[in-house]
């Protein structure tokens, strides 16, 4: 069984890093169109993504930033962080088969409510940066393990 650790505000150290990475799938870019109700053909449609600059179809990009938010709660600070915010830059276009790299930095820490600002930078595979941004989130209080949550198998039908 996977567990997940909480790294409490008070053991956060300016520079601390942690990393995330996962690799696009044609099922992850439906499964995002569904849930979102973002069905730009750019996304979905590869005749109609052959005629964009791109040649051929894109992921959204709240998907790589979504990865932002899966490294934050199960990296860094890890479980009961509560995400407060988030800018972000759009670099590159991210493709199927593409394997990005979440690096989150720790830049910034508050005591008042526990707040801290971390440096977001997502990468593909050949390291070219494809999301910047950054993102506060309240740390948890107390270190603590939690066992990962089990996800059902979802198909596409």
């Amino acid at each position: 069984m996977t567990t997940l650790q909480s790294i409490p505000f008070s053991d956060l150290t300016i520079g601390q890093q942690a990393t995330f990475s996962k690799t696009l799938t044609e099922q992850d870019i439906v499964l995002f169109a569904h849930t979102s109700g973002d069905i730009n053909p750019v996304h979905l449609d590869k005749d109609y993504a052959e005629a964009t600059p791109f040649k051929q179809c894109i992921a959204h990009g709240m998907w790589s930033a979504g990865l932002i938010s899966a490294a934050l709660a199960t990296k860094l600070p890890g479980p009961g962080s509560i995400y407060l915010g988030q800018s972000l830059r759009f670099v590159r276009p991210v493709f199927v088969g593409d394997t990005l790299t979440v690096t989150l930095t720790v830049k910034e820490k508050h005591d008042r409510k526990r707040r801290v600002v971390l440096s977001c930078s997502v990468t593909n595979q050949a390291g070219k940066e494809v999301v910047s941004g950054e993102a506060e989130v309240m740390a948890p209080e107390t270190a603590a393990t939690h066992p990962a949550p089990h996800l059902p198998e979802v198909s596409l039908t």
